[in-house]
C-alpha cells in the first residue's frame, strides 16, 4: 500500500492509497482543497469541521446532478438505440419490398421482351 501527503487547507494529512494511484489521490485532495478555499473565502474562519461539511456537501451536491445528468443521457442513448433500431428494421422491410417489386417488374420486362421476340412468355416464380 501506498501512501502520499496531500495538503488541505494548509494541513498536511498522510494517506493510504493503492500503489499507482498517488497522482489521481493527490489531485483529488487538491480539488477538495479548492472548495474548502472557496468557502473560506467566502465565510471567513468558521471552523475546519464545518469548512470540511460544508466542502463535503457541495461536492455530494456537484455528484448528485452529475448523476442526474448522467441517468437523464443515458435514457437518452436508450431511446436513440430503440429509435435506429426501428429505423433499421424499417430499411430491411423496404430492401426486402424493393427486391419484391423488382422482381416482379423484371419478369414483367422479360414477358414484354419476349412477346416482341414471338416467343413464350418465360414463367413467373
Amino acid at each position: 500500500m501506498a501512501q502520499v501527503t496531500v495538503t488541505i487547507d494548509g494541513k498536511a494529512y498522510r494517506m493510504a492509497c493503492e500503489e499507482g494511484q498517488e497522482p489521481h489521490l493527490t489531485e483529488l485532495a487538491g480539488r477538495f482543497d479548492q472548495y474548502v478555499s472557496h468557502l473560506k473565502t467566502q465565510f471567513g474562519e468558521i471552523g475546519d469541521l464545518r469548512l470540511t461539511v460544508m466542502a463535503g456537501i457541495m461536492v455530494m451536491d456537484e455528484l448528485s446532478e452529475v448523476n442526474r445528468r448522467l441517468k437523464s443521457l443515458e435514457a437518452e442513448i436508450d431511446n436513440l438505440k430503440r429509435a435506429r433500431d426501428a429505423v433499421l428494421s424499417d430499411h430491411v422491410k423496404t430492401e426486402e419490398a424493393l427486391a419484391v417489386a423488382l422482381s416482379e417488374v423484371t419478369s414483367q420486362i422479360h414477358g414484354i421482351a419476349a412477346k416482341l421476340n414471338g416467343l413464350p412468355a418465360p414463367v413467373s416464380n
